[in-house]
């Protein structure tokens, strides 16, 4: 039946097609201390970041940490926010991202597809932009967290919260979630060509791959992060044709008191330089998009406690960002994920 045969009281559905969706982790609204305990009363809410029961984290939540925390947070966020847009530069690079991807997929496959972008944590909400997808015709999704290794932290409640969306749709489309990344070629190449332009042929004494943290129990409960952030980096090396030894993998933005992944970067860093190492490269390779871990805590504190510890040269090497490497691994894992769909 076309639209034209249908009854004029019938509900009007627009053209099907497949909507290409990328989320990340999100950011606050601002930095201000109402938006920045919005944003972290949300992401430490969530039981795949705090795993602690309601009864005990709760209230250590609402009444210790959310009384301070959006002062010293919100005053991170001020020193690198994207005055201009009056937003993050996650916000601004993911944003960013969806454009190429959008302009890539719309030469490809036409007005059969729709890209857009959702955060996991703040807006736009992963609840907001599907519905608008499913509501423009989308019948069919590819979900992509911005995540290259998995982690039940980062991929699967990015997940989490596209299962809880669908709940909330009278028509649900037809789903397919993307694999980590984190040990494709194409990956690992744009990993090295970003490393070989910052670096300008230059290898300095040590090379340190930084990863966002996560306690160690995590690890022995089965969670495949460590593992895959370790084989990163082996890959990065064997790509780069580096000897053994020059790329140390470490654990950044640890929080609370458990014992996290090690060894710790701001720790791991300072150690270098005692050790001599006063020329070292970071790099992020868990990061998708600078954010406030990148921007703010490697450049700040990280390159502060190596610097403190005698530590000449630092660089920061960034993210993949939108960088047109970075937008073929992401069309490249869409392409092998919508075949049968367009």
């Amino acid at each position: 039946m076309t639209p034209a045969d249908m009854p004029a009281d019938h509900p009007r559905f627009p053209a099907a097609k497949t909507g290409i969706l990328i989320a990340n982790l999100g950011t606050p609204d601002g930095y201000d201390y109402w938006s920045m305990r919005r944003y972290l009363n949300e992401f430490l809410s969530d039981r795949r970041v705090i795993d602690l029961p309601r009864w005990k984290w709760q209230p250590i939540l609402q009444g210790i940490i959310l009384t301070k925390r959006p002062f010293s947070s919100g005053a991170n966020y001020k020193t690198i926010w994207n005055e201009e847009k009056g937003e993050s530069p996650l916000m601004t690079i993911t944003r960013d991202q969806a454009q190429a991807l959008r302009e890539r997929a719309t030469a490809e496959w036409g007005d059969q597809v729709m890209v857009e972008f959702c955060m996991r944590y703040g807006n736009p909400s992963t609840h907001e932009v599907l519905g608008r997808i499913v509501e423009a015709g989308c019948r069919r999704i590819i979900f992509l967290p911005l995540y290259p290794q998995y982690a039940g932290a980062t991929s699967a409640t990015a997940n989490d919260q596209l299962f809880r969306a669908l709940m909330e749709q009278t028509w649900q489309p037809s789903v397919r979630t993307c694999d980590p990344y984190f040990d494709r070629p194409d990956y690992v190449d744009a990993l090295a060509g970003s490393v070989e332009r910052v670096l300008e042929g230059r290898k300095p004494s040590k090379l340190v791959a930084s990863y966002h943290g996560m306690p160690k129990r995590y690890l022995m409960q089965g969670d495949p992060y460590h593992c895959q952030c370790q084989k990163t980096s082996r890959l990065l090396q064997e790509r780069l044709g580096w000897e053994d030894g020059i790329i140390d993998t470490s654990f950044q933005s640890v929080f609370g008191r458990e014992e996290w992944l090690r060894p710790y970067t701001v720790e791991h860093v300072a150690e270098l330089a005692r050790q001599g190492h006063s020329d070292i490269a970071v790099i992020s390779p868990a990061f998708a998009a600078d954010c406030i871990e990148t921007l703010e805590e490697i450049n700040g504190e990280i390159r502060e406690a190596f610097e403190h510890a005698g530590g000449k040269g630092f660089t920061y090497i960034p993210c993949l960002n939108d960088d047109p490497a970075h937008i073929d691994v992401m069309m490249n894992v869409i392409r092998e994920n919508i075949g049968g769909w367009v």
